[in-house]
């Protein structure tokens, strides 16, 4: 994974806006740049010019490292990604895999635990009742089991529209299909559609990764992008003065005896894996 990460995210980084980009190709808010001025205390167009690059540069990179990924991670632990094909029926399907039960894996998958509206939910829970038999006929499979994803974040972080797949499909379902887990009070729900068991679960960052693989995936994803991105070096000469007031504590290392080591990752790489562990949970205790 992590060679594989470290070439698609090269390819994705040539081709992000350059310095001699056109103007008109960043579609800036001329309201962000002058508020943003204002909290700056800038006084010259100059000195706003040089914060418009990078930070188009994360607003491209957010729309498809997620994408990324997927198309990297699911291979690795058996499942197939999915290309992303409109108005067909596994359109709503980002990653599947086939098990030798007769059972079809389906999942659509969301970067963080905030990606999600009213009207994504009510597509996709819609989508999944409307074609999940469809997705049966089409793997010869006896049952579906259908998990909406996200990469990273927890079920407090969410938004909740997620859990909104699973009322949308509840309400949707024909009268003729037996409800055999109710979605109330559950991240979960399970029907019977004559001969057709179809179940649906919310899974939210570590339960995805789990879900995936094992209990160790989450990690060796983490530490792959590390890896693919993060070049060791030195201990800092004196503790840096962040900004974000909780930042220091979150990848606080000294704890750490001095002769603490592991093969995959540099003593300086640690507080990395710190900082994209902070990201699948609702708090790090030491």
């Amino acid at each position: 994974m992590e060679c594989d990460f470290r070439r698609r995210i090269d390819s994705h980084i040539s081709a992000l806006p350059a310095s001699s980009a056109e103007f008109r190709k960043f579609n800036t808010s001329p309201f962000v740049l002058m508020f943003y001025s204002r909290q700056q205390g800038y006084h010259h167009v100059s000195q706003i010019e040089k914060d418009i690059i990078p930070a188009k540069v994360f607003s491209s990179m957010e729309t498809s490292a997620g994408r990324m990924v997927e198309t990297v991670a699911l291979p690795v632990y058996g499942w197939q990604a999915v290309p992303s094909t409109m108005h067909s029926v596994e359109s709503v399907i980002d990653g599947c895999k086939e098990t030798n039960d007769g059972t079809f894996m389906a999942a659509t998958l969301k970067s963080g635990p905030r990606c999600l509206n009213d009207e994504m939910a009510k597509d996709i829970g819609v989508d999944v009742v409307t074609h999940a038999r469809s997705w049966a006929t089409n793997h010869n499979s006896q049952a579906v089991e259908f998990t909406y994803g996200v990469l990273y974040g927890t079920k407090r972080q969410s938004n909740k529209k997620d859990w909104h797949i699973l009322r949308n499909m509840g309400q949707v379902l024909p009268s003729s299909v037996e409800l055999t887990e109710s979605w109330k009070n559950r991240w979960s729900l399970r029907y019977k559609d004559d001969d057709l068991v179809v179940s649906a679960t919310v899974r939210v960052g570590i339960e995805w990764w789990d879900y995936l693989g094992d209990r160790d995936t989450w990690l060796e994803i983490c530490v792959s992008l590390i890896r693919a991105c993060v070049l060791p070096a030195n201990p800092e000469a004196s503790t840096p003065n962040y900004a974000i007031f909780d930042l220091a504590s979150i990848i606080d290392t000294s704890c750490l005896p001095d002769d603490y080591n592991v093969s995959l990752l540099q003593r300086s790489q640690l507080e990395w894996l710190l900082f994209l562990s902070r990201h699948f949970c609702d708090e790090l205790v030491p």
